[in-house]
């Protein structure tokens, strides 16, 4: 009987992958570790296990979803942003330092006025262009603020203010419309509405809420370009352009230009708001001052009591707070040794000493060359009268030669025999300028060559001058004239003054070199005395910078010795010891930074034409360097944190890969079956059987949907970024015969459900049992408070002060609203430090990892005889791979708490503007005689009648947002548990998954497991290297100390 045999297709081999983009070394000691070199090389591992594992087929869709999350999970990560916000008032130097710390000029400067007019944010990217986006206001925010500057413009009759003074509020206010509408008068203006002036320029309107990209290829393109927008000069001083953007305004010829006047305490209320945002967000905040004012600088003492009261609510945090001292190179050095009583110092008498002895020099040396220039200027006089003479008798000579009458003008008209006086007397006067001789050129020349060789000494020359004098003046004294000129006499005469011409010019020479001896000698005292007084400069200066130093820091520590002394008193006058300190404020020791820009960037060769530095000649004392340091230190200790937790997933995910692709060896189908039926979540046995045969390759690593965020839903903030959700794949449940769902995703799920609700409960309750009473009280003193503060208020400023604010609702030179829930933060202050402080997740923490040791325990009693050792292996490599994923969610869910609770502690005066806004708008409507006085009585009647409300509602919508903080925690940790609860599942079920046996996937998954392992290899050797570095770095503060 004839057989058909039925060919088969083959399934074509895999493409290997292609080669590795890692770094392969050979030992740890081989890598220069940096948490960004180490992150950047584990990125590149990644990419090349993603490419192998597109190799495989995989046993289940849902060992793809895992892999996939993990895989966006980790190339996802990257070195954690550290935020800055960088303070002072307007001339502070904040531009000049920044481009000192990035050496290079990327933000402008002036050194005539105010530069940078607008909130700047610069970060670092890693492309070889420098750009900006340019985000503008929108219209929502411009017409609000033109709503503020319209009021500021006319008085309550409606007749316009004066204007001219830029530095009233009418002046600021015409300034900016004019600049951005100029083509609208002033009568106009103020019969306008807000929506009539954006409507009036079209052009304009469509930049509100428009964003500018800059691309440049240099720092110096770039600074030409952004300069347009966040330089706050006039183009045309009386006709400034300006507009409003979040980050910059606009100059351009064509087009009106938007230059936010963002500064501390701007009447800009929408971009005070983004510098406010700003503040929220940031990290670290540095304050700046100009170091001739930074002990009692208005600014930034107010900027260091906003610090303060930030630190109220946790422990100090010595990275939080930096003060800059700038402008260190502006030195009175009299000034200086007077206030600091210095004049004893033996450096300084040093200095001084070597100071006042090339002073003494120089006055030596300036006198001698005075005596040398008067003496060559006598020479002169007298080398040019006897040239004078000498071509005369030449002329007088020849012409007696050829017969030819001749007039003499010098030597004529004298009898025979008788004496003429030198008109000129002893010493030669300067007679009538004659043409320059021959021989005078030949003289200069060999003045030049002689002026190589040096000059005699002082004593010689001085000498020499006497002698030559004395006979000068011997010679001079008469001429005798003969009767009758003869060519013989001509002759002699010609032949003397040949002579005395001579003798004039070695005197000449001598005198010369005298007067450039002292004028060399002169240049180099100057120098020197230039290097002693620069030296002397940066003395005083670094003295200055160390008093200040000093002093800023004890302020700072009594600053918060008070607040905290205050807040203590608050919570419990009765109980209140002011002998008690709360902290240990000797070790509390705020950054200070004392730098000179100018001189950095000088020294650095940063800038062209600016000269020499005034101050400082090595680099370490302009205090830059010292700053650049601290920046780095500032995200040390985030950016290795970030880069260990990266190391540690990579390694034990790469594992997993490695445990799966190996296999577990010979293992009966049934026993695998056995477990699989009883683990194994999902669809249906057919079902299951039919994905095993196709198998699940992994080529959609990019298909995924956008990551939804629990804390969105609740919140509506974008709460909880780095808690990246996907898309669970969750398919109908396997259930046993009483309708419970089998398998180890939903067991795991179900569990976590019920730890996660009782972990929400406990937080609701830990906030309720530590701040609700806490925030009543808290309520109660700020209610008590307010008529008081608000009637200081009203009477501590001028009428016009006062009515701005009310415009403003509350927000102006000072804010109301902040100082009316004052007493409420210091009350809770305490509080809510111990509250936010405590460990709300260790439980939770230990909860889980007992439910997954339980189920994985199930798992083992379950198994077969034959898989239990294999089952008891998996498990203790699937509790490791579950401790680092459950320490990153823990982490998250801890820097959000964190980030939560920093915005619901200042939400509550925003909730008190809002409440007072109707009464603010209804105290501007007063007009006419009185109307001032009656502002006050009716906004003082206004709070008397709503303030418990105000404050109880206060205090009601902080501990709702709390509640909805615990919820949104709960939400998030359960996504995050779903997610873990799959990655269990598929840690675990290699123990049922078998090996394909087709010759592509064994070849794949042998070329997987090599891959693999060699990627484990390297991720020890990293580690290894940042443990020896951090070894090291330890014993180098260790020897320090010692020292």
């Amino acid at each position: 009987m004839e057989q058909h045999v039925m060919p088969v297709e083959q399934e074509p081999i895999p493409e290997p992958p292609q080669p590795v983009s890692h770094n392969i070394y050979n030992s740890a000691v081989e890598i220069a570790y940096s948490p960004e070199g180490a992150l950047g090389e584990g990125i590149k591992m990644v990419k090349t296990i993603k490419a192998c594992l597109k190799t495989l087929k995989l046993g289940s869709k849902l060992r793809q979803d895992v892999w996939m999350r993990e895989i966006e999970s980790l190339q996802s990560q990257g070195a954690p942003t550290t935020l800055i916000a960088v303070c002072g008032a307007t001339g502070a130097g904040k531009s000049s330092i920044l481009n000192a710390i990035l050496d290079d000029n990327i933000v402008p400067t002036s050194g005539m006025r105010a530069c940078t007019a607008v909130v700047t944010e610069i970060a670092y990217h890693n492309k070889v262009t420098i750009d900006a986006d340019v985000s503008f206001l929108s219209e929502v925010e411009w017409k609000a603020e033109l709503g503020v500057l319209l009021h500021d413009l006319v008085d309550e009759d409606g007749v316009i203010k004066r204007s001219t003074d830029m530095k009233s509020d009418a002046g600021i206010a015409w300034h900016k419309v004019h600049a951005v509408y100029p083509s609208i008068s002033q009568e106009k203006l103020v019969t306008m509405t807000a929506d009539q002036i954006i409507a009036h320029d079209l052009k304009i309107a469509r930049i509100l809420g428009a964003t500018k990209n800059i691309v440049a290829p240099n720092s110096k393109k770039f600074a030409q370009e952004i300069a347009k927008y966040i330089d706050s000069k006039d183009q045309k001083r009386g006709n400034k352009k300006d507009k409003s953007a979040k980050s910059a305004g606009k100059t351009d010829p064509d087009t009106p230009a938007l230059w936010p006047l963002i500064r501390v305490a701007d009447a800009n209320a929408a971009r005070n708001n983004i510098a406010k945002d700003y503040m929220k967000k940031c990290n670290c905040i540095w304050i700046l001052a100009p170091i001739t004012r930074a002990v009692d600088d208005k600014t930034a003492r107010d900027l260091l009591g906003d610090a303060f009261k930030m630190q109220l609510m946790s422990d100090y945090d010595d990275h939080a707070i930096t003060f800059i001292a700038s402008k260190c190179d502006d030195i009175s050095c009299s000034e200086v040794i007077r206030a600091l009583h210095l004049d004893g110092d033996p450096e300084l008498e040093e200095i001084e000493e070597r100071i006042d002895t090339n002073e003494e020099e120089s006055r030596e040396w300036r006198q001698r060359k005075s005596q040398a220039e008067d003496l060559l200027k006598g020479t002169e006089d007298e080398l040019e009268i006897t040239q004078e003479y000498l071509q005369e008798y030449e002329e007088h000579l020849q012409a007696l030669v050829n017969g030819v009458p001749f007039t003499p003008k010098l030597t004529g008209g004298a009898a025979a025999g008788n004496k003429r006086k030198n008109p000129r007397g002893g010493k030669k006067g300067k007679g009538k300028k004659r043409r320059a001789s021959v021989s005078s050129d030949e003289d200069e020349d060999a003045y030049d060559d002689d002026d190589s060789q040096g000059s005699g000494s002082d004593k010689e020359s001085d000498d020499d001058v006497e002698g030559v004098n004395s006979d000068s003046e011997n010679e001079a004294e008469e001429v005798i004239e003969p009767t009758e000129v003869t060519e013989s006499y001509l002759e002699e005469k010609i032949a003397q003054s040949e002579k005395t011409i001579k003798s004039i010019r070695e005197r000449r020479l001598v005198y010369r070199k005298d007067k450039k001896e002292a004028s060399d000698y002169l240049s180099t005292l100057k120098k020197n005395i230039a290097k002693a007084q620069k030296e002397k400069n940066a003395f005083c200066s670094l003295k200055r910078s160390e008093f200040s130093r000093d002093v800023l820091k004890e302020d700072f520590r009594v600053g918060l010795k008070d607040l905290d002394d205050a807040s203590a008193e608050e919570r419990d006058p009765t109980n209140f010891n002011p002998t008690m300190n709360l902290r240990n404020y000797d070790e509390i020791d705020l950054p200070v930074f004392t730098c000179s820009s100018r001189d950095y960037v000088r020294l650095k060769g940063q800038v062209k034409g600016d000269g020499e530095p005034s101050c400082f000649s090595n680099i370490k004392d302009t205090g830059i360097p010292d700053l650049q340091q601290w920046c780095h230190q500032l995200t040390i200790s985030s950016r290795q944190r970030a880069a260990r937790a990266f190391l540690s997933q990579l390694k034990t995910f790469s594992t997993s890969i490695q445990s799966y692709v190996q296999g577990i060896g010979d293992v009966t189908a049934v026993d695998r079956e056995t477990l699989r039926q009883k683990w194994e979540s999902g669809v249906g046995d057919d079902d299951d059987d039919e994905d095993d045969e196709a198998g699940y390759r992994m080529n959609d690593w990019d298909a995924s949907d956008p990551p939804s965020d629990p804390f969105d839903a609740i919140l509506g903030n974008g709460f909880g970024p780095n808690l990246i959700s996907m898309n669970i794949t969750r398919p109908p449940p396997k259930v046993d015969a009483y309708g419970n769902p089998i398998g180890i995703t939903p067991i795991l799920i179900a569990e976590f459900g019920k730890t996660v609700a009782k972990n929400v409960e406990t937080l609701q309750k830990h906030f309720r049992d530590g701040l609700e009473e806490k925030c009543k009280i808290g309520a109660e003193n700020a209610a008590e408070a307010s008529l008081p503060l608000v009637e200081e208020f009203a009477a501590s400023m001028h009428w016009c002060t006062y009515r701005a604010t009310l415009r403003r609702h509350g927000s102006w030179r000072r804010d109301l609203n902040v100082e009316l829930v004052t007493p409420f933060t210091r009350n809770i202050a305490h509080s809510w430090s111990k509250v936010f402080e405590s460990d709300m997740f260790t439980p939770f923490q230990t909860a889980a990892l007992g439910i997954i040791n339980k189920v994985l325990k199930d798992i083992e009693e379950s198994a077969a005889p034959g898989l239990k050792d294999h089952a008891r292996l998996q498990a203790d490599l699937c509790l490791e791979q579950t401790r680092v994923a459950l320490n990153k969610t823990v982490a998250v869910v801890k820097d959000t708490m964190n980030t939560e609770q920093k915005e619901i502690s200042r939400c509550m005066a925003p909730h008190v503007q809002a409440q007072l806004v109707p009464g603010y708008d209804r105290a501007m409507e007063e007009r006419g005689i009185g109307s001032v006085a009656r502002q006050k009585a009716y906004f003082h009647q206004f709070i008397k009648g709503l303030k418990d409300d105000i404050f109880e509602d206060g205090a009601d919508v902080i501990m709702e947002k709390l509640t909805k903080t615990a919820a949104a925690i709960g939400a998030a940790l359960n996504e995050a548990l779903g997610q873990l609860a799959q990655q269990i599942e598929v840690s675990m079920s290699v123990l049922w998954e078998g090996a394909r046996d087709d010759p592509a996937q064994v070849k794949a998954r042998q070329r997987v497991v090599t891959i693999v392992t060699e990627i484990i290899r390297q991720v020890e050797f990293w580690t290894t290297a940042e443990a020896t570095k951090r070894e090291a770095s330890h014993a180098v503060e260790d020897t320090l100390m010692e020292e």
